[in-house]
């Protein structure tokens, strides 16, 4: 099956035009094999080239570099981000970390490593980015159940205390 251990799936030929890949089939008069596959409208890649194919500026090969170009970056990134995690040190359960002047999107990934840690979730978007800036900000502030603390040039997290409860005898209510 190809795919497998036993069958690895190799894809050279992705970075070719269609239209160059029939010719060369067309000159070595070889018969190629058309999958039906590429026409099923239920597969969302059948989807996005038909409606490229309706974009007559777009052009696909620029746009496959610039995918190639963000997955890059993006590695980039994964990678300073494993080096920002070295830097976390953690003592009772209490983890410190010291951003520094470092690129905003690096420290999102680090927040969100140092949750999934914590606590097994990867929050991202508008949560997580409204609990950098709070952070960021010098202010104390809670997501997914892990207290940061930006008060001091080094961040602490730890697990949140549990709300008390409105029957709780420490509350003064019954």
């Amino acid at each position: 099956m190809p795919g497998s251990s036993d069958c690895p799936l190799l894809r050279p030929l992705l970075g070719w035009r269609r239209s160059e890949l029939a010719k060369i089939v067309a000159a070595a008069g070889v018969e190629p094999v058309h999958d039906p596959s590429n026409a099923d409208l239920r597969f969302e890649r059948v989807r996005v080239r038909m409606q490229m194919s309706r974009l007559s500026d777009l052009d696909s090969m620029a746009l496959a570099l610039s995918a190639r170009h963000l997955a890059e970056a993006d590695e980039a990134i994964e990678w300073a981000v494993a080096h920002c995690m070295e830097a976390v040190r953690t003592e009772d359960g209490i983890s410190y970390w010291n951003p520094g002047n470092i690129p905003r999107v690096i420290a999102l990934r680090v927040l969100e490593r140092l949750l999934y840690e914590k606590v097994g979730m990867h929050p991202r978007g508008n949560a997580l980015a409204r609990w950098h800036d709070r952070l960021a900000g010098g202010e104390v502030a809670t997501l997914a159940g892990v207290r940061g603390d930006g008060r001091k040039a080094e961040w602490r997290f730890g697990l949140a205390p549990k709300p008390r409860s409105a029957t709780d005898p420490r509350m003064g209510r019954p």
